[in-house]
């Protein structure tokens, strides 16, 4: 069961990022394999929305962390064995009468490319197969009460099946003659290619889980614990974002009787940035991957949904105003689906006047409240809006970014406080920048 996640959030948080240094993706892309890198790619694009499913991701990278495993294949072995298994062209299949005496010349001249290149796929599974055993059954032990122990069945089951156990008793490196080679060829290429995918995928498969191991030890992440959907709990200890050189950690807690949080603060104290990272918190915890911050204890979501920077729709003629209606709108209609959300609004309305965006964020944090299966995090300038809510609504928690002034100088703290500010410093910053002086005294 997948979470429902769309490309407006995939984009907010920039999981993939239009430059793959940036993303969220690339931190944990440490894959030795481009087979690797592929399902990196779709546990990022499938999130889970499975109190189970996670818990056996994330205690199967839980074990490597703990053994701290190397990947034991030479990379190169991947390309021979791909390039090898693509051609499925029958007329490349090696066989016996073709074994010509001006074959076995062209070879020990080293003419044969096509047969070399046959030759290095069908060694380069061998090879394969005979690491894998081995890797399996070093850690079979230690991996029998954890998940990892069915992966590791289903291997050895495959690799313990009749026609391949020849293969398995060849001597590393792997060097066969032209009469193994036929039969070799015959095996892996067309009569059980299904399985030999299967040991290929279940390699890459164990390039991600070592690869993030190493990222959660490298750089100091924690696993955080799923809960139950029905507790509707979000826990989270020294939150930050793992894209910042200096990172700000906050704390945040969410719970049934207070499962909005209501974010006011100036430009520039750090909202967006807060709202950012606790996204892809939440993201991450549902792929089953460790995160950003000290402690997390998070109840497993159906969705995630987020309008942090939301583009105009230019093509369909929409301004920025009707495109948050749209983006709310598609919201409510998840909602009314009664699903268990968690959703992030970044400054509601801010394509229309005050007015109306004053009244629109009351009365649509309002009906968010409503919502008491879902979670919420909404922020705004209009700090008039919050003071309305906090007298309608019991189940909001009111929190701010400071801004500190040192003379005419905004300094920001970036750490969340209990309320709502009255911070607004946009005409210093404007006066700071000398905008006013340079029109008037005419300098542009």
């Amino acid at each position: 069961m997948s979470l429902i996640i769309d490309k407006q959030t995939l984009d907010d948080l920039n999981i993939f990022g239009r430059r793959d240094n940036d993303a969220v993706y690339s931190i944990f892309n440490r894959t030795h394999t481009r087979g690797g890198a592929a399902i990196l790619e779709q546990f990022f694009r499938y999130p889970l929305a499975s109190l189970q499913d996670i818990n056996a991701r994330s205690s199967t990278i839980r074990f490597f962390l703990r053994h701290q495993a190397a990947f034991p294949f030479r990379g190169e072995l991947f390309d021979a064995a791909e390039s090898y298994l693509a051609d499925t062209d029958e007329r490349s299949r090696l066989s016996a009468q073709n074994n010509t005496l001006g074959r076995k010349f062209n070879q020990v001249i080293g003419a044969d490319t096509a047969y070399q290149q046959l030759l290095k796929g069908i060694t380069s599974i061998i090879e394969l197969f005979i690491l894998l055993q081995q890797f399996t059954d070093s850690l079979k032990e230690a991996a029998q009460d954890t998940p990892y122990a069915t992966a590791i069945r289903e291997v050895q089951d495959i690799l313990g099946q009749p026609h391949f156990k020849e293969m398995l008793q060849e001597k590393l490196p792997v060097k066969i003659d032209y009469e193994k080679a036929t039969g070799y060829d015959r095996l892996l290429r067309f009569v059980h290619i299904t399985e030999v995918r299967k040991i290929l995928d279940s390699v890459y498969t164990l390039d991600v889980y070592i690869s993030t191991a190493t990222v959660a030890r490298d750089r100091g992440f924690v696993f955080p614990e799923p809960l139950a959907s029905e507790l509707h709990l979000m826990e989270i200890e020294g939150l930050y974002h793992p894209k910042l050189a200096k990172p700000v950690a906050n704390d945040i807690e969410m719970k049934p009787d207070s499962n909005i949080v209501f974010l006011t603060g100036a430009n520039m104290a750090g909202k967006s940035t807060f709202m950012k990272s606790l996204g892809i918190a939440v993201f991450l915890a549902h792929v089953g991957f460790p995160v950003p911050a000290t402690h997390m204890r998070f109840s497993v979501c159906d969705g995630l949904l987020t309008t942090i920077n939301l583009p105009d729709n230019l093509n369909m003629g929409y301004s920025h105003f009707y495109t948050e209606v749209l983006r709310v709108k598609k919201m409510a209609t998840e909602l009314e689906h009664a699903k268990n959300l968690f959703i992030i609004f970044d400054e509601l309305f801010r394509g229309t006047n005050v007015k109306d965006a004053y009244e629109a964020t009351v009365a649509i944090t309002a009906a968010f409240a409503s919502q008491s299966n879902c979670m919420f995090v909404v922020s705004t300038h209009i700090m008039e809006a919050g003071e309305k809510l906090m007298e309608e609504c019991s189940n909001i928690q009111f929190v701010y970014l400071p801004t500190l002034m040192e003379g005419s100088q905004p300094v920001y703290t970036r750490k969340l406080e209990q309320g709502i500010t009255s911070d607004r410093h946009g005409m210093v910053i404007i006066n700071n920048e000398g905008i006013l002086d340079i029109l008037q005294n005419g300098q542009f």
